[in-house]
C-alpha cells in the first residue's frame, strides 16, 4: 500500500482558477484604495466601486468553486456519473482524458474481473501536476493497481482495436479539443472501440448537443443529454457562457 492515505485527484484548470484569484484580489485592493481616498474621486468615471465589488465577490465565488468541485464535488459527481453504469463486474473499460483518475479509479472499484484503461496526453494546464505515475499512485491508494493501466495517447486515435471495451467513460476532457473536426473525430473513435451492446457515459462544461448529434451520426443512435436543462441554463447564465455542463449516455446496438 502507499504510504499516503488519501488519492490527489488533482486541481483543475489550475491556471483559470489562479487567474480568478488574482481577479478577485485586484478589485479588493481597488476597493480599499476608492474607500480610504488612494484613488482620486476624478478617475472614477463610472461605478468603479461596484464593478470591483462585482468583481471580487464573483470571480472570488467562482475560484472557491472551482477548488471545491477540485477536492469534493467532482469525487460525488464521479459516483453519480458511474451509477448510470449497469455493472456486471468483468467490464473492459476506457477512460478517456483520465487525468490522475478520477473517472478510471472509480470505475476500477466497480469491477472485480475485469479492467481500466485509461489514456491521456497529460497537458499540465487542464490538470495540476497531471502525469501518469500520479494516476497510478492513486490506483494503489484505492486498492486496484492490478485493475488499472495508463497509456499516453491522443483521443482523436485511440491506441485500441475496434470492439475493445465494454464502457467508455471520459469527464471534463473532450471539451479541450478546441477544433470541432477534433471533436467529431473522438466521438468516431469512441464508436469504433466501443464493443457491440456497450454503454458510454460522457460528461464536459460545453458542446453536448454536438457531441450527442456526432455520436448519433457514428452510430450511437440513442445517445442522448440525461442532465438537468435547468442546471446548464444556471452555469451559463453565471459564467456569461463559458460554461454549460452536460451528462450524455449512448450505448451500441447488438
Amino acid at each position: 500500500m502507499s504510504q499516503k492515505s488519501k488519492p490527489d485527484y488533482g486541481i483543475d484548470a489550475p491556471g483559470v482558477v489562479r487567474n480568478l484569484f488574482i481577479a478577485s484580489g485586484v478589485a479588493i485592493l481597488v476597493i480599499i484604495g476608492i474607500t480610504s481616498g488612494i484613488v482620486p474621486k476624478r478617475l472614477m468615471i463610472f461605478d468603479l466601486l461596484g464593478t470591483c465589488i462585482g468583481t471580487a465577490i464573483g470571480c472570488g465565488s467562482m475560484g472557491f468553486y472551482m477548488l471545491w468541485s477540485s477536492k469534493i464535488g467532482k469525487i460525488k459527481e464521479r459516483e453519480k456519473l458511474l451509477d448510470l453504469v449497469k455493472w456486471r463486474g468483468d467490464e473492459q473499460v476506457l477512460d478517456i482524458g483520465c487525468g490522475r483518475g478520477l473517472m478510471l479509479i472509480g470505475a476500477a472499484k466497480r469491477l472485480s474481473t475485469g479492467k481500466a484503461f485509461g489514456i491521456d496526453l497529460w497537458q499540465q494546464e487542464d490538470l495540476l501536476d497531471n502525469r501518469p505515475d500520479a494516476t497510478l499512485e492513486n490506483a494503489k491508494i484505492e486498492g486496484v493497481a492490478n485493475l488499472v493501466e495508463v497509456k499516453t495517447a491522443d483521443m482523436r486515435k485511440i491506441p485500441f482495436e475496434d470492439g475493445t471495451f465494454d464502457v467508455i467513460v471520459s469527464c471534463a476532457a473532450i471539451h479541450n479539443l478546441y477544433q470541432a473536426e477534433d471533436r467529431e473525430q473522438t466521438m468516431k473513435e469512441i464508436a469504433r472501440v466501443l464493443k457491440a451492446g456497450g454503454q458510454v457515459v460522457l460528461e464536459d462544461i460545453r458542446h453536448g448537443k454536438e457531441y450527442q448529434a456526432n455520436l448519433a451520426k457514428a452510430g450511437l443512435s440513442d445517445a442522448k443529454i440525461v442532465s438537468s436543462t435547468l442546471g446548464t441554463l444556471f452555469f451559463k447564465l453565471i459564467t456569461f457562457g463559458n460554461l454549460a455542463p452536460v451528462t450524455l449516455l449512448a450505448s451500441k446496438s447488438k
